[in-house]
């Protein structure tokens, strides 16, 4: 579907959806950035998506007015003021949590396409195909982009384009072994290269939408649902994040759980270090926390790091009645532990 060309009645489907999600005090503009960012082949643009709200909030006019009377719960007789100090207009961004609805996730991190290892994600899928997942979540670092690297590359290593084309074979083939399951992909430290390479190499392509990444991934993989801007995934009150997402600055633990707990403060999973561990520590009144990282599915001894602590592997996350249950695997010598 050409981006923006949904039915009208697809569009305000969508509105009431967000409405009913995040409720009548988060501001229009807010909640339209929002729904454009996670809906963005419904609206043309954020400010399609903004007048569509609008439509049914009943600030369109007579028409719109008429047709939301006061008993819709989506009817607003007053427009909020939200600055009536009148001060500058802000640039400040929305990080609102992407809420995932999902009963098994099958959390796959740092898998490096075209660097992946074929051995673990073989037994991955072996693995997961008995469990069922309705929900593939590939947090963070799908991609490795070693081309866009700001370090210094070795010119014979594969081009993006390569990349990009491996990539898209591996998401048909994920698509075939899980058809049933939706598909998250939220973007890594690795991902974020490909913005940063165009910022500082091409900027006056960076509002064109042949060159935006979220177009570019989704060419690749229809159907997907796309998570940037270092926003956090909440699962059932469990925080899933990358790992990059914490500001810069040295900060190398020994455990990584640890690591994470010391920096979240509640119960959160992580990929980034390519690492298994695990973390739990109670409070005062008894109230336990676990912090998780999972291992990497990509080649464990690159050249550029050929002696580290890495292993491969993976996480089931089931959702559950009083919050979710993690089972965080490891993978060695092509075998799940």
């Amino acid at each position: 579907m050409p981006k923006g060309q949904a039915k009208p009645s697809e569009r305000l489907d969508c509105c009431r959806k967000y409405r009913d999600k995040y409720g009548m005090d988060m501001p229009t503009s807010k909640l339209a950035k929002l729904m454009y960012e996670e809906n963005n082949l419904l609206f043309k643009d954020k400010e399609a998506a903004r007048s569509a709200l609008r439509y049914i909030e009943g600030k369109m006019g007579i028409h719109s007015a008429k047709i939301h009377i006061k008993e819709s719960p989506y009817y607003m007789e007053k427009n909020r003021n939200p600055n009536k100090y009148a001060l500058p207009e802000s640039e400040e961004t929305n990080y609102d949590p992407f809420i995932l609805n999902a009963k098994r996730v099958l959390l796959l991190s740092d898998i490096h396409i075209p660097y992946h290892s074929i051995e673990a994600l073989t037994a991955v899928f072996e693995f997961a195909e008995n469990e069922n997942p309705d929900c593939i979540l590939l947090n963070g670092d799908t991609l490795d982009f070693y081309g866009l690297s700001r370090f210094a590359r070795d010119p014979k290593k594969r081009s993006v384009s390569h990349e990009l084309n491996a990539f898209k074979q591996f998401m048909d083939i994920l698509k075939q072994i899980f058809p049933k399951s939706k598909i998250i992909f939220k973007v890594g430290n690795h991902e974020e290269r490909y913005q940063h390479f165009l910022w500082s190499k091409a900027a006056e392509l960076t509002d064109v939408s042949e060159f935006d990444f979220e177009n570019i991934i989704k060419a690749r993989a229809e159907g997907i649902e796309y998570v940037s801007d270092k926003r956090i995934i909440n699962l059932n009150g469990l925080n899933i994040i990358h790992g990059h997402e914490f500001s810069s600055g040295f900060f190398s633990p020994v455990n990584v759980a640890r690591g994470l707990f010391l920096r979240a403060k509640t119960s959160a999973i992580q990929g980034h270090n390519h690492q298994t561990s695990e973390h739990t520590e109670s409070d005062m009144n008894g109230k336990i926390t676990t912090t998780w990282s999972t291992g990497c599915l990509s080649e464990l001894h690159p050249a550029y790091s050929p002696i580290n602590k890495w292993n491969h592997g993976f996480a089931i996350i089931d959702s559950a009645k009083d919050g979710f249950e993690v089972r965080n695997k490891r993978i060695f010598k092509g075998k799940v532990l």
